[in-house]
Order: C-alpha cells, then structure tokens, then sequence
C-alpha cells in the first residue's frame, strides 16, 4: 500500500511540477512578445504548492528529508531503533497537526475563488495541505511499525 500511495503521491507531484514548468514557458514567451496572459502567474504558484507538498511527503517516506543525523549515526543497535521511532513519532505529531489544522484551512477558504478562474475553489489548493498531512502520517506509522519490529527481534541496525 506504502508503495503503491507513493507512486501516486509522485506521479501527481511531476504532473504538477511539469505544469508549473510549462505555465512558466508560457509566461515568459507571451511576456517577450508583450502579451500579457494572467492566468500563468497563478496556475504556476498553486501547481508548484502541490508539487513541493507531494514531494516532501514522499520524501518522508524516503527518509531523505533534512535531518541531523548525528546520534543515529553514533548509535547502534537498540538505541539506534529507539531513536528512530522517536524520531519518527514527532514527524507523525506534525503530520497529524498538518491534516488537522489543513482541513480546517480547506473548509475555511473553499468557497473563495481563483482570479484568473472564477469557476475554481480555493479549497483545491488548500487540500494539498491536509494530504500531506495525511500521507505524512501513514508513513510515518509505517516507519514506526518497523521500527518498532525491530526492537521486538532484537536485530541490530
């Protein structure tokens, strides 16, 4: 399942990133024959939101998120483990609060509307909060539940 949600996660983040991409082109090329397209501006910073917001999730799950990583490269073992799982659990309190307070976001600003969209909810935007919150949170419980595994084996690290 863990696999499966990151393919998803990072076939959504590049299809966001290549839209924000080609919204760009278009923007620089109608701004050097002088036409102004307002749209562009727009759909560039919602679509880059959502292609940070999926990629950082899946870096999590990546664990090549930022990190100090000096204990865990000091501690073996056990301790290793425990750290880890520690670790672990205070990106899963972040997460929880993202989704949390995301959702709130997300009822909040749903009824206002995009400029250059009128049609198009705010709230689309806003969900790619509580969805990293979310797919932060299952990683970090599948980390957790590994982890925690290993301290159960009493397998080294």
């Amino acid at each position: 399942m863990v696999r499966m949600l990151e393919k998803i996660q990072m076939t959504v983040g590049v299809l966001f990133l290549s839209l924000f991409f080609i919204t760009i082109l278009i923007q620089i090329a109608t701004r050097y024959l002088g036409i102004s397209v307002i749209w562009t501006e727009e759909v560039a910073n919602y679509s880059f939101i959502w292609a940070i917001f999926m990629g950082a999730s899946v870096m999590v799950n990546r664990k090549e998120h930022f990190s100090f990583d000096y204990f865990s490269r000091k501690l073996e073992g056990k301790k290793r483990a425990v750290l880890l799982v520690i670790i672990d659990a205070i990106i899963l309190l972040f997460a929880l609060s993202l989704a949390f307070y995301g959702f709130q976001a997300v009822t909040t600003f749903w009824d206002y509307n995009w400029l250059a969209f009128p049609g198009l909810k705010m709230g689309y935007i806003w969900l790619s909060i509580p969805v990293m919150g979310v797919t932060m949170s299952i990683y970090s419980i599948n980390h957790i539940l590994k982890n925690v595994a290993l301290l159960r084996e009493k397998v080294s690290l």
